[in-house]
């Protein structure tokens, strides 16, 4: 359809009543020039440039790709697309791109041959013991990618020092889901919006994060029958403007509070008797020390210490406790926080009380922020251990080793793996000096960028950035690999509600580019990696091979790919796992028989600490008989380790833009999109404003006790005391010379259970420049 969608981000409305399906609009962009009778082919593909994965065919016209159209038949987004995925798919391909290997010669990086560059890394990885490397990946590459890593990383090398930036984005939802249900993996379906008469959006801002599935909340909300609508967010965004319209409610914690709110909204949804105690009873642990926790907090105590109107959160209480169907979703807000794990427990907990899981309406969606940061978790390469497995559990090592024919000590498991923010400061001490980063910019995306810099120049550091372009961290490295990237490659890759789909290649990457697959495994032939036998360790190639080989890793997990073939997923809807021979068609949503995977022998995790993040031991996990069902955990509020202050009066938060993806690497390619959103802004609320004599587009600083930045103010409606700044934006302001990255004010510090670090949760000041 032709229509302006930085103006029109939702695309015109296709209302529809409870309980029908949701029509299909198919939402299409083409380059400028290019007409449609002008595409010489369409290749199947699937969006990479938020969680929803939105499928889409790629345009291809003399070996370019010139435009994307949404797949009308698909589960996920029945034709439509976002600003961001129409605009921003396909017109970086060819600016920029790295297209040959780059090694450093002094304070240059010049070009080399792809032999080079690998004997180089070879080199210098053999000359350090396992413990010495570190890898740091993304959430966008494919599934067989991460796979290929984990293998090499586990079984390969054998050190434990493997993660992402999905640390940054979707830590906490596996954390959250752990903890309460044994595994990771979403209870919930997108098909739970159609059905569901209350939506509750837990810091979710979906309509700048994920806008295609807003665009589905909004179709209801049109509709017969609308849902009444709950948003959880400090700031006044479109998300709460329709909790208003709908008769629903806008709480505005302070940040950092969220724990706060929701113990106050479990005290009065247990005391109003709003709950299904024979379920409560029946399948799951932990009513008592939950109910007790609560009791303290009264929707009166919570809001004169945390300023959230008590007739507010009684009002969303009795919402949630007397809807018949209640979808829940949990992002960012609830994620980059320093109680994020325990807070997002809270929201399943809400659920678990009432009954409302694994019913068509009535579910949970613990989000993501990346693509494909799903396919991270379930392969491993964010540390935990492929197909769902628990790095305490023996048996599930054994199975592991067995299926990879390696010895169990390989396999990293005397210890939890190492978070993110861990292995950024064992690479900060040195332990870490061999650091290979794939499809990632966190010279711009971590907290604490002056430290970041530091650490990337640390002479010692031998750095291998792997991309797709000469990004702000590629700067800092030894050798830079050319990647490929979508579309110019093939794989598979799952978005956040479990859904599978398939990536074709529509045309060759540039230059000497190669696919991430092909890079890992020539590393691992030239690393001569062998099994117990002598053999390759990794005796696939391509990325079929890399699928069936995962397909049997997965079989009898959680996340069971079992059922799946790139043949099933082609020309028809992306599937949902698990997908077996018993359910060929996937699953739409889990635990509808009320079951879930705590048993010992099958949960991926015994479990935590809420409040200290210190590890439940085997044995006493085992001593809770937890017979398939799901944990009521409780804690109590606590204050952030960083808040307000005569100093640093204010909070800082940051967040999206519907318009930009991460550090801008593609969406920053994309004229309209720059032009949509072509600077960092700094939001104040108008008593803020007042305050500091800051109008609409005055240049402001904003600065913590760590770093400052600048950028234009804009005058919003969110809570007093709180700023908001987009984190998409590089480092410095060309013309200015102004540091203009978010992340410099951010700390380092992160969540005890999921090690999320704390983005939305700074205490700054905000000045007025000249």
């Amino acid at each position: 359809m032709s229509q302006d969608r930085v103006a029109e981000i939702w695309g015109r409305r296709t209302p529809h009543a409870r309980d029908t399906e949701w029509p299909v609009r198919v939402d299409q962009h083409l380059r400028d020039g290019v007409a449609e009778g002008d595409v010489d082919r369409w290749v199947q593909s699937a969006c990479v440039l938020c969680s929803n994965g939105c499928a889409c065919d790629i345009a291809v016209k003399d070996g370019r790709m010139v435009g994307v159209r949404g797949r009308a038949n698909d589960r996920v987004n029945h034709g439509r697309l976002g600003p961001k995925g129409l605009y921003g798919s396909v017109e970086w391909s060819d600016q920029d791109r790295l297209t040959t290997p780059l090694v450093r010669q002094g304070d240059r990086l010049v070009e080399t041959s792809w032999d080079d560059a690998m004997g180089r890394i070879v080199a210098e990885s053999k000359k350090r013991q396992p413990l010495a490397h570190g890898f740091y990946t993304s959430g966008q590459l494919f599934l067989e990618e991460y796979y290929a890593l984990a293998v090499i990383g586990k079984a390969g090398l054998g050190t434990p020092h493997m993660d992402g930036n999905t640390r940054l984005c979707t830590a906490t939802a596996a954390a959250a889901l752990k903890e309460t249900f044994g595994s990771d993996g979403q209870p919930g379906s997108y098909n739970d919006i159609e059905s569901c008469d209350a939506l509750f959006l837990f810091g979710h801002n979906m309509a700048a994060t994920q806008t295609v599935l807003w665009s589905r909340v909004l179709d209801r909300v049109e509709g017969a029958e609308p849902p009444v609508v709950v948003a959880v967010d400090p700031r006044a965004t479109p998300v709460a403007d329709v909790a208003v319209r709908t008769g629903g409610v806008h709480l505005a914690p302070l940040p950092g509070t969220n724990q706060a709110l929701m113990n106050g909204l479990l005290h009065e949804v247990i005391d109003r008797g709003w709950i299904d105690r024979e379920y409560v009873d029946a399948h799951t642990i932990g009513y008592d020390e939950l109910a007790a926790t609560v009791a303290s907090y009264p929707p009166d105590r919570v809001a004169e210490l945390y300023g959230v109107p008590a007739e507010d959160i009684r009002r969303a209480a009795e919402i949630f406790g007397t809807s018949e169907r209640v979808l829940s979703t949990v992002l960012q807000g609830f994620y980059q926080s320093h109680q994020a794990t325990s807070s997002s427990c809270q929201v399943n907990n809400l659920h678990l009380l009432r009954g409302l899981i694994g019913k068509p309406g009535s579910g949970i969606l613990q989000m993501n922020g990346q693509p494909t940061a799903e396919n991270t978790r379930e392969c491993g390469a964010d540390g935990d251990l492929p197909g769902f497995r628990n790095w305490a559990n023996l048996d599930h090592i054994d199975e592991l080793a067995r299926l990879w024919n390696v010895d169990r000590l390989v396999i990293p498991h005397w210890a939890p793996p190492t978070h993110a923010m861990q292995l950024w400061r064992y690479v900060e001490q040195g332990s870490i000096d061999f650091l290979w980063i794939s499809a990632t910019n966190p010279a711009v995306s971590l907290p604490e960028l002056p430290r970041i810099r530091e650490i990337l120049a640390q002479d010692n550091l031998f750095l291998v950035v792997q991309d797709g372009f000469l990004t702000e961290t590629a700067q800092y490295a030894d050798v830079v690999l050319p990647a490929a990237l979508w579309g110019e490659k093939q794989g598979t890759f799952t978005n956040a509600s479990r859904t599978v789909h398939l990536s074709e290649q529509a045309v060759e990457p540039p230059g000497e580019a190669r696919s991430d697959l092909d890079i890992f495994l020539d590393y691992a032939r030239r690393m001569d990696f062998r099994d117990l036998d002598g053999r390759p360790l990794i005796d696939w190639a391509g990325p079929e091979e890399a699928f069936d080989a995962w397909k049997e890793c997965s079989r009898g997990r959680p996340c069971d790919y079992s059922g799946l073939t790139y043949e099933r997923l082609r020309g028809g809807s992306g599937i949902p796992w698990p997908c077996t021979d018993d359910v060929p068609d996937g699953t739409d949503r889990l635990y509808g028989d009320s079951r879930f995977p705590t048993d010992p022998d099958a949960c991926e995790d015994f479990g935590h600490d809420l409040l200290t993040g210190g590890s439940t031991s085997p044995e006493k996990y085992k001593a809770q008989a937890p017979g398939g069902r799901a944990f009521l955990k409780a804690a109590e509020f606590t204050e952030p380790p960083e808040w307000i202050s005569p100093a640093y009066p204010l909070i800082a938060t940051t967040g999206r833009s519907p318009y930009q993806f991460h550090t801008r690497t593609k969406t920053g390619r994309s004229r309209r999109l720059r032009d949509a959103a072509p600077s960092v802004w700094v939001e104040l609320s108008k008593r803020d404003a007042d305050e500091l004599g800051v109008a609409e587009g005055d240049k402001v600083r904003v600065e913590s006790a760590r770093g400052s930045m600048a950028g234009s103010a804009r005058i919003g409606e969110g809570r007093d005391g709180v700023v908001f700044v987009p984190f998409h934006y590089g480092h410095w302001d060309n013309d200015t010379g102004d540091a203009t990255a978010a992340n410099e004010f951010t700390l380092t510090e992160w969540d005890p259970v999921s090690k999320q670090p704390m983005f939305k949760v700074s205490a700054v000041r905000v000045s007025k420049e000249d």
